[in-house]
């Protein structure tokens, strides 16, 4: 075996000091979840920065050549007070802010590990120590050192993220507190022994800052916190700001506006304290803040009592296809959708049983490759390989597991990767599943040009059927989609006189009165999408004017597996964002087949394809017609092609922008669909042919697309550059026979073909029968909050 030092020298020219910018992957592996907890640590190469667990860093040094890497190990140490390990409360040095590894905010534990740092040599694995380093020549020791040094002190990216996506807002000033007008009402608080005066509460109380009234909080999702008596008391008197008892120290307190709904400052707090009689300078805390119960709450979300069926004895499962998933802050609606996705059988094939040969053929950066990270993922979720007993909270690691959980995985590289670019899940902020499936589906058909695509076990088309009711003639269209939407019948609940006289109690004051739900039945839901929509502003090409219509909607294909969301969240009068408290009973099977699109009718006509008469103006009996510019501007900004929102306008007569959506919707598949317009007389589009700026296109092409695809961007959206950014990410498909950019490779090259697609959407087509395998419920009484946890039947359960 060749000496240390000679075997350094000969790799020197490979290491790498980390500088400002590099992204050091010191966490976790790129190909698995190997940490430097595992078995094996992980080890970083020393020139790329990337991780690699035990299994791939052979792969790796044999794919790249790459022989020096830096070996990290850690292990728990046993904590010298664990008292309050896994109980929720906060950590010792309290937050002021809901952020991650910035000051004021929530400060990660680094000090309860051990780390052991060594350089490893392959394809030998000879270990270079601190011994060895002194014996080498000065140029080799300072390389390797600073090299090191700089991979220690470095953020890894996964840290750096976090303090990214975690970074609250500071709390802004209350409009309401310097003019705060306080009542002479005589009340006096006292320093202890808080009730809440309706229920009697006792935990959770607020102060109004106006009248002195004490009330309890609202209502958490799960059933804890309070009964919202003090929001009900700002309904009733409009009285605008509260302070949380128990929270008050000299620093200030917990201090919210329920008009501006959000928690506030009010530099006016020690005054108005006063005015009922509290010193805030002699408080002591006696309950955790909101911040710190918003943290508590993301630390130990994965122990609500609720989401493990409280009163059921649960039996701990481990092995292939039942692993678990951390929650990274708010992720648990991605969560919920992956594992279930992972239990479809394309997604399986796609990526799981081809992880080698996916692995094998990933770019020299697989963090930043979408297929490389799914297929991570899915491995990750059907292996087995992370689903084992932590650790004993007894043995000599001190891990604080409890016995039973699992190690699970922590998709944190996924996580970024999905959600890069996107204004809502590029943050740890609580998200809606349903967007993020559809969010993902596209990224799937997006990386799935060519070959297998797993997204069609959910894709079927739509046939909707538009009945002229003055000519009686039809028309027919056909869109795809990935997803049913039921609306909920509130006004079909089988227990109307139920909930009537809960609310009647409610309004009485009567706290004792039960929590009711409405009782929905689903064939309610079932029946509503079923039932003909009344169209009384379509222009109908039979009789050339404006009449009324009706629109029925049926299947054209039944896919492989349905996806249907029932729409609980809805918006309220004020149009703020609601979530109806219903109970619908899903049945186990579901026939659909009556539900098939028949197609046109013997004996039906349909309703023939001209355009609208010319508009006519005052000087010109026949000219050219005006286009209404704000309609065409309205779904520009919908991210649709200029030519084709013209084309709406035009063939819809100007009369308004649900007419010209509803022809966008029904001609989204035509060939032509952005072609220029051929206006009457014209011989060709009147897309203006001036010269596009070299400097758009610059930019474009700099972002990794073609020249042909800026310029069809640009055209498309009159030479403005944002808006040609906007539209050439959001009309991806349009360009599917071009090279788009993807996760570093073209769309042809991500599966290793340039054979280009079949005309038209591919939908398989079943016999319209299902059974229930899986749901995902969202646990919470408000959009902006809560929890989602999905169930899955596997081998019968």
């Amino acid at each position: 075996m060749a000496d240390v030092g000679e075997v350094l020298m000969s790799v020197l020219s490979t290491i790498r000091v980390p500088k400002p910018g590099d992204r050091v992957h010191k966490d976790e592996c790129a190909l698995s979840f190997s940490s430097p907890e595992s078995e094996g640590g992980l080890y970083v190469c020393m020139n790329s920065f990337l991780g690699f667990g035990r299994q791939y860093v052979e792969r790796h040094h044999a794919r790249t050549g790459q022989r020096a890497y830096f070996h990290i190990t850690r292990t728990r140490k046993a904590k010298e007070d664990d008292s309050n390990s896994g109980s929720g409360h906060p950590p010792k040095k309290k937050p002021t802010r809901l952020a991650i590894g910035i000051e004021g905010g929530f400060d990660v534990e680094q000090e309860l590990y051990e780390e052991d740092y060594k350089v490893v040599i392959l394809p030998d694995r000879q270990e270079v120590t601190s011994d060895d380093l002194a014996t080498m020549p000065d140029v080799v020791r300072e390389r390797v050192s600073l090299s090191m040094a700089g991979i220690m002190s470095a953020d890894s990216v996964s840290h750096a993220l976090q303090v990214q996506q975690w970074d609250g807002e500071l709390r802004q000033e209350s409009r309401h507190a310097p003019e705060l007008k306080q009542l002479d009402n005589g009340v006096k608080i006292p320093p202890s022994g808080w009730r809440c005066e309706v229920c009697d509460l006792q935990e959770n109380i607020w102060m109004n800052l106006t009248d002195g009234k004490m009330m309890c909080g609202r209502r958490y999702f799960d059933g804890s916190g309070g009964n919202n008596h003090a929001l009900l008391h700002f309904q009733q008197t409009g009285f605008p700001i509260a302070v949380k008892l128990g929270t008050i120290t000299p620093d200030g307190g917990d201090v919210y506006s329920y008009d501006e709904d959000d928690m506030v400052l009010d530099s006016k707090l020690p005054e108005h304290l006063a005015h009922f009689g509290i010193n805030m300078m002699t408080m002591e805390k006696t309950e955790r803040t909101m911040t710190e119960l918003e943290i508590a709450v993301n630390q130990r979300v994965g122990e609500w009592e609720v989401i493990q069926e409280s009163g059921t004895t649960l039996r701990p499962l481990f092995g292939p296809g039942v692993t678990g998933m951390k929650n990274l802050g708010n992720s648990c609606y991605l969560n919920s959708v992956m594992q279930v996705l992972f239990t479809v059988p394309d997604f399986q094939q796609k990526y799981v049983s081809n992880i080698d040969k996916i692995i094998d053929e990933a770019p020299s950066d697989p963090t930043q490759d979408f297929k490389t990270q799914v297929a991570k993922l899915g491995y990750g979720l059907l292996s087995g390989d992370y689903s084992k007993p932590a650790p004993d909270p007894a043995d000599e690691t001190g891990a604080s597991e409890p016995r039973g959980d699992q190690i699970g995985i922590a998709p944190r590289m996924f996580k970024a990767l999905v959600g890069r670019g996107h204004p809502e899940f590029s943050t740890n902020r609580q998200q809606d599943a349903q967007e993020f499936l559809l969010h993902f589906i596209n990224m799937v058909e997006r990386n799935c040009r060519t070959g297998s695509n797993p997204s069609e076990a959910f894709r079927f088309l739509v046939e909707e059927r538009i009945v002229c009711q003055q000519s009686q003639k039809a028309k027919y269209t056909q869109r795809v989609d990935y997803m049913v939407q039921l609306p909920v019948q509130m006004e079909q609940a089988t227990n109307t006189e139920e909930l009537q006289e809960a609310e009647r109690r409610r309004e009485e004051g009567d706290s004792s009165a039960p929590t009711v739900r409405a009782q929905i039945p689903f064939t309610a839901c079932m029946a509503a999408l079923n039932e003909p929509e009344v169209l009384t502003d379509f222009w109908s090409s039979a009789v050339q004017s404006k009449t009324t219509a009706t629109k029925t909607t049926r299947f054209a294909s039944f896919p492989d597996h349905l996806v249907i969301q029932i729409k609980k969240f809805t918006f309220g009068l004020d149009w703020v964002p609601k979530k109806l408290d219903v109970s619908i009973d899903v049945p186990d099977t579901l026939d659909l087949s009556a539900l098939r699109a028949t197609g046109q009718q013997p004996g039906e006509e349909l309703l023939p394809e001209v355009a609208p008469p010319p508009l006519m103006t005052p000087d010109v009996e026949v000219k050219a017609p005006v286009l209404d510019d704000s309609t065409v501007s309205q779904l520009c900004e919908m991210g649709f092609p200029l030519e084709a929102c013209r084309k709406a306008v035009y063939y819809t007569g100007n009369t308004g922008i649900d007419a010209a959506m509803n022809w966008i919707m029904g001609h989204m598949d035509d060939a032509d669909f952005a072609s220029p317009l051929v206006m009457p007389g014209c011989s060709s589009g009147t897309t203006p042919t001036e010269s596009l700026s070299e400097e758009h296109l610059a930019t474009i092409v700099s972002m990794g697309f073609s020249r042909e695809q800026a310029t069809k961007a640009l055209r498309a959206t009159s030479n403005v550059l944002d808006r040609a950014v906007d539209w050439i990410f959001s009309h991806l498909d349009d360009l599917e026979s071009m090279d788009v950019s993807e996760g570093g490779r073209s769309a042809a090259e991500s599966e290793g073909g340039r054979e280009p697609p079949p005309p038209g959407p591919r939908v398989k087509d079943g016999p319209g029968k299902y059974e229930l395998f899986a749901f995902i419920s969202h646990m919470g009484t408000s959009t902006m909050c809560g929890h989602y946890v999905c169930h899955i039947k596997k081998d019968h359960q």
